[in-house]
């Protein structure tokens, strides 16, 4: 084919998509049009426009729209784009030029999207739509646009057109300060996960805030108060430590064997301190600490806590830097500023792991508390709590404490409901009888294996006891819903 012929089919192909996408144009009706309600907004045609855009975290489409409700005002104009899901492949530039050549994208409506503001709550938020409102008089058209991580667009985003210099950015400025006004997340309990699609955060959760009394943790004596006073005395007194030049970030260590009550420690405080935000990173979401820390920061006052640490301790699989994840969390906390509210709280069945790393950068945990294995006056007050209502008596109560040495609050509560199945399979009431019994069983050796799941990893003594790991920890980590 010589170059006349090509010439002569391109301009051919030129003319026919002129003649299509014209008859397209002419059938379209001044109502579904798509410039002029935006040219007569602006003043003038809006493809002459620079279009700014403004990219935020997918997770923080909630607050952005918030925010846009707010800067926008009660009298924004809504309009929807047509076109299919072509239009989400396209910038705002590309679909202003498509819908005024050839009349590719009308007017059509907002699609929103359900996203979670709690555990047990949602509301619509604009998922792609236009804003039509002014900024200090001055008319602008905002494109808000949620994330499609599947097509390649992880982040929310705004693309703006505005026919004054500096309004656009004006506006993102205002838009980022109503988004940490107005965010979802504050005084929630959150734990962050990932994208099947990008890296990075994909979505966050919420948690429902345990309802847990001082007297459900059983810890030594002490304990408790000083883990609350780090945590929640920091927060409690800043403007007095601020005013003495004392720093507030602060890194709290939880240790001890499995089972001992650090989860159930940290779900009290999650109870205990309705004013914090708090953060939950377990296992492979630590890789998103540094995300966390940011969170934390604009959240303040706040808590991160990173459970299990020693899992990850060594772990780089999880993390796309060359260092264990625990470099990750080491740096998190060097990059907040000391007067940053924001209260670090680890814990950890291997302390011997974690310590080399955590010496080598000294002042990172500033407390570290041990949490042992509960003694016999522990064990008797747990397997109190688990039969609370139930006519066992104190001989009873006292002996079972003696006898099961070692053993966990898993242990404990599995005890109990042993005991109340083996009274009603035999037709009657729970007594001490039934919990004798059920301590025989589970002291068996036939029952070492059961032992260990529920966190008791030892042989029976001539005693009758057991050695190994003990605990609070019995129940569901976390009590909470999906966001």
């Amino acid at each position: 084919m010589d170059r006349s012929t090509e010439d002569f089919i391109d301009t051919f192909r030129t003319f026919l998509e002129e003649v299509v996408h014209g008859e397209r144009r002419n059938r379209q009706s001044d109502a579904t049009a798509l410039i002029p309600p935006l040219t007569e907004h602006l003043g003038t045609d809006p493809r002459r426009l620079p279009v700014v855009t403004e990219p935020h975290a997918g997770h923080l489409l909630v607050n952005l729209d918030l925010a846009l409700d707010a800067v926008a005002g009660p009298d924004a104009r809504l309009l929807g784009i047509g076109g299919g899901t072509q239009r989400r492949h396209s910038s705002l530039s590309e679909i202003l030029e498509a819908a005024d050549r050839f009349g590719q994208f009308p007017v059509g409506a907002v699609d929103y999207v359900n996203v979670a503001i709690g555990p047990d709550d949602t509301r619509p938020a604009i998922s792609f739509g236009l804003r039509l409102f002014s900024v200090d008089g001055s008319p602008v058209v905002v494109l808000q646009r949620g994330p499609d991580p599947q097509y390649g667009q992880p982040t929310a985003q705004m693309e703006i057109l505005a026919v004054e210099a500096g309004v656009a950015l004006r506006l993102i400025e205002s838009v980022r300060v109503e988004m940490l006004r107005l965010s979802v997340f504050r005084g929630q309990v959150l734990s962050l996960g990932g994208s099947d699609y990008a890296a990075g955060v994909g979505g966050i959760t919420f948690h429902r805030r345990p309802a847990l009394a001082p007297d459900d943790i059983i810890l030594p004596d002490g304990v408790l108060e000083r883990v609350r006073r780090h945590v929640a005395g920091v927060a409690e007194h800043r403007d007095r430590l601020r005013a003495a030049g004392q720093h507030l970030k602060r890194g709290l260590l939880l240790h001890g064997p499995p089972g001992t009550g650090k989860t159930h420690t940290v779900r009290y405080l999650l109870g205990a301190l309705p004013d914090l935000t708090v953060v939950l990173l377990a296992g492979p979401s630590i890789q998103y600490v540094s995300e966390a820390a940011q969170m934390a920061r604009a959240l303040q006052p706040a808590l991160v806590v990173l459970e299990d640490c020693d899992l990850v301790a060594e772990d780089r699989d999880h993390y796309p830097g060359s260092q264990p994840l625990l470099f990750a969390v080491l740096e998190a906390l060097d990059g907040l500023s000391d007067d940053a509210d924001v209260a670090f709280l680890l814990t950890t069945n291997r302390v011997d792991v974690l310590e080399p790393a955590l010496a080598q950068r000294p002042g990172r945990v500033d407390l570290a508390i041990e949490v042992p294995l509960p003694d016999t006056s522990s064990r008797r007050r747990l397997i109190a709590l688990y039969a609370r209502g139930l006519p066992f008596s104190v001989s009873a109560l006292d002996a079972a404490a003696r006898r099961s040495e070692g053993t966990t609050a898993s242990f404990a509560k599995e005890l109990v409901r042993r005991a109340v199945l083996i009274a009603a399979e035999a037709g009657r009431d729970a007594g001490d009888a039934d919990l004798a019994g059920a301590l025989d069983e589970m002291l068996s050796d036939a029952q070492a294996i059961t032992r260990s799941l529920l966190g008791s990893d030892g042989l029976v003594d001539g005693a009758g006891g057991l050695g190994g790991a003990g605990g609070l920890d019995g129940g569901d980590r976390w009590a909470g819903g999906r966001g």
